[in-house]
């Protein structure tokens, strides 16, 4: 991935909690390469301290657009064209409200009218604020302005609720303003990913699964979008948000994954079998709801269809076909038999015995494997590292 040398961030801070995450930031963003000025709202001095993001920047903090010497040089023009990008984190219901409104009545909202640069927005902010549809029809306003959206997250909130309006954490800022320089090198090229689990109903209530998260499937899917690539993402049952711009196929079962796949396939350059698919399924499903009846139940199990072989397999039309290996033991012995036994381009391959790594985390450690040669990747956050495989993989196409 490449850095951010010489690169210039406006990190405009508007006044939520999670503005404690910006002296982080600005550290990660000026390790990466780049300079950062900071611009703040008058409610974010509540959160943290001019003087705080001052001596992490090693500039001065711009808070004021009345300021006589700062306007004497016309201070929010100049910060305008200065900036490569400007970074509204956190970017609170109101200053995204702001933003859609036309409104500038601080230095930050009136640079952001007055700058040619590229603007993202990290959403921070309580779920239900996040999900109120005035805040949903202000983002879909930026969105068509072309503002980028980078969030939120989900997760436990400082108020108590659990939910989407958590701020991306500060690595997953920078790698996004890092992937945002990069050359558009899958331009032209159509990507289908699977990702999360697939369910074999049991009956109509129970149901055969596993720990998928998806979070990994659907980086891979952000990252060969924001490498210029079209992206079909065949989704089990997940619980995070599709990025903006992929076409979305929900599926549940491992049988409609394969329906789905046997379809996308063919029209794509690349396919990358990154969901968790159930190994077997239910002889027969029942049509009510199951009883207890003594101590023991027995199920008979049928074999589910290798969706990832069967891409492979393809005659007309085959794409570059990408396996993953999710293995708890030898995993490079069963990730290269794997390679060559269903006929893959690739295959990425994973401990998911290491704690804090695969699934339901976000962080993932992977080494990838061609018929000749290796790639090891160490750990980092799925975010980071699904930018890294797809780099990888553009490379062999």
């Amino acid at each position: 991935m490449i850095n951010l040398t010489n690169k210039k961030i406006v990190l405009g801070i508007s006044g939520g909690i999670a503005a404690y995450k910006c002296a982080e930031l600005v550290r990660r963003l000026k390790d990466a390469g780049c300079e950062v000025k900071v611009v703040m709202s008058e409610s974010a001095k509540h959160f943290i301290t001019p003087l705080t993001m001052q001596a992490v920047s090693g500039e001065i903090v711009s808070d004021s657009l009345l300021d006589p010497s700062a306007e004497a040089a016309m201070g929010h023009i100049e910060f305008a064209k200065w900036a490569d990008l400007i970074l509204v984190a956190p970017a609170t219901s109101n200053i995204i409200a702001k933003m859609a409104a036309g409104i500038a009545d601080d230095l930050l909202t009136t640079l952001l009218l007055a700058t040619p640069a590229k603007v993202a927005v990290a959403p921070a902010m309580n779920q239900q604020m996040y999900a109120h549809p005035a805040t949903q029809a202000n983002l879909a306003t930026l969105k068509a302005r072309n503002v980028l959206i980078w969030g939120p997250g989900k997760g436990e909130q400082a108020c108590g609720d659990v939910g989407a309006g958590r701020m991306l954490e500060p690595h997953e800022l920078v790698a996004l303003c890092t992937a945002k320089e990069q050359p558009q090198i899958l331009a032209g090229k159509t990507i289908t990913i699977t990702a999360g689990p697939t369910r074999e109903p049991l009956d109509p209530v129970r149901f055969i699964s596993n720990h998928s998260s998806g979070k990994m499937g659907y980086a891979l899917a952000q990252a060969a979008l924001e490498l210029g690539a079209q992206v079909n993402l065949i989704s089990g049952p997940v619980t995070i948000k599709a990025p903006a711009g992929v076409n979305l196929i929900n599926i549940e079962s491992a049988e409609q994954l394969l329906n789905e796949a046997l379809n996308y396939a063919p029209q794509s350059d690349v396919f990358i079998g990154c969901a968790a698919v159930a190994d077997y399924r239910a002889a027969n499903v029942a049509d009510q709801k199951m009883k207890k009846q003594g101590d023991e139940l027995t199920l008979t199990l049928v074999k589910n269809p290798d969706i990832i072989a069967a891409v492979a397999a393809i005659k007309n039309n085959r794409p570059y076909t990408v396996g993953f290996a999710a293995e708890t033991q030898n995993v490079e012995s069963y990730a290269k038999s794997k390679l060559k036994n269903k006929n893959l381009d690739m295959i990425c391959a994973n401990d998911v015995s290491k704690s804090g790594l695969g699934f339901n985390s976000d962080h993932n450690a992977l080494t990838l494997y061609w018929h000749d040669e290796s790639v090891e990747l160490p750990a980092t956050s799925k975010t980071q590292i699904a930018h890294q495989v797809i780099e990888q993989l553009a490379k062999h196409l």
